[in-house]
């Protein structure tokens, strides 16, 4: 009976892995949250004009953007593939492309329509439609990897909305879905999945 309760573990777990990413880092999570509440932070002084690069403020959050955007990424891709040698799994498969490309869309998207928001002046609505956007992608991706990321999409598009109606709270509610959210996503991925398999291979 153990046996074959055994077997059916393993039917699923290769089932698991070769039909969901599975190598999502919870340390990935909470490393980006506290990368995007430093970008937040410098955002603010920036725009409180203690801070300047280029002495265009404009041009000077853009840039921030970009570099709290490289970092973040560059930060989730470390740690999956570290995860995913720990697990034995293959980091780059079908799967991971087709993740990429269900949370890639709407990214794309919501990045074009920040910038076309910026270039008109509606510069108080880019947290909202960033918070939104960013939401729609985990919420798409969340069929290819663990659920839970479904409820961080969820929680990431009501901050969104909420940022749409405090548009003077833009930057604030930014730093709570992208850093504080983050955080708490990272942690709790981090003691449901990662923890085990860290006592499994230690």
């Amino acid at each position: 009976m153990n046996s074959n309760i055994d077997d059916l573990r393993y039917i699923r777990s290769t089932m698991e892995r070769s039909t969901k990413f599975l190598s999502l880092s919870g340390i990935s999570g909470v490393v980006a949250g506290l990368v995007a509440l430093c970008g937040a932070f410098i955002a603010y002084l920036i725009m409180t004009r203690s801070f300047a690069v280029t002495g265009i403020i404009i041009y000077d959050l853009l840039i921030l953007a970009a570099i709290v955007l490289v970092c973040a990424c560059s930060v989730g891709i470390y740690f999956s593939v570290r995860k995913a040698k720990k697990i034995g799994a293959k980091f780059w498969t079908p799967v991971t492309f087709q993740l990429i490309k269900d949370a890639g869309v709407p990214l794309v998207v919501g990045g074009l329509f920040s910038l076309i928001l910026v270039y008109q002046g509606y510069f108080g609505m880019t947290a909202s439609t960033m918070l939104i956007f960013y939401g729609i992608a985990l919420i798409n991706a969340g069929a290819r990897t663990y659920r839970d990321i479904k409820i961080l999409g969820a929680c990431e598009i009501v901050l969104g909305l909420l940022a749409g109606i405090f548009i003077g709270n833009g930057l604030i509610l930014w730093a709570m879905g992208f850093g504080v959210l983050h955080i708490v996503y990272g942690i709790v991925m981090y003691m449901k999945y990662d923890a085990k398999s860290d006592k499994a291979n230690g």
